[in-house]
């Protein structure tokens, strides 16, 4: 099993920041990628931003240049740096971690998941 816990949403006024954090524990092997989804009331979920092992960042078009995503491979941890609020990024943001379990003796398989969730209000 793997857990993925998000933590550092809250209310902030529009171009404020806010910081959030994941933590992804549990057998995992390798997260091959991390990232962060948001779904806003009445809306599906979509893509803000997501990085890859190497640390290789991929930004929305509605996020860029304002967020930032950074990851710690030791210690499974993702976090999104998010400036420059307005109400538009108001929405639940979840975490999600997508890579592989197992060890070499018990062997392998893909992973994917999500955290609970933490809303981000942005009031103007």
């Amino acid at each position: 099993q793997v857990q993925v816990v998000e933590s550092g949403g809250g209310v902030v006024q529009a171009g404020g920041s806010l910081r959030l954090s994941c933590a992804a524990s549990g057998d995992i092997f390798r997260l091959d990628v991390m990232g962060w989804y948001r779904q806003a009331a009445g809306k599906q979920r979509e893509l803000v931003a997501s990085i890859i092992f190497d640390n290789t960042a991929n930004y929305s078009d509605s996020v860029k240049g304002r967020f930032t995503i950074s990851r710690d491979n030791a210690n499974n941890t993702v976090d999104l740096q998010m400036d420059s609020l307005s109400p538009e990024d108001t929405a639940v943001y979840y975490c999600n971690a997508d890579g592989i379990r197992g060890s070499w003796s018990r062997g392998f398989s893909r992973i994917q998941s999500w955290g609970q969730g933490t809303q981000v209000t942005v009031s103007s």
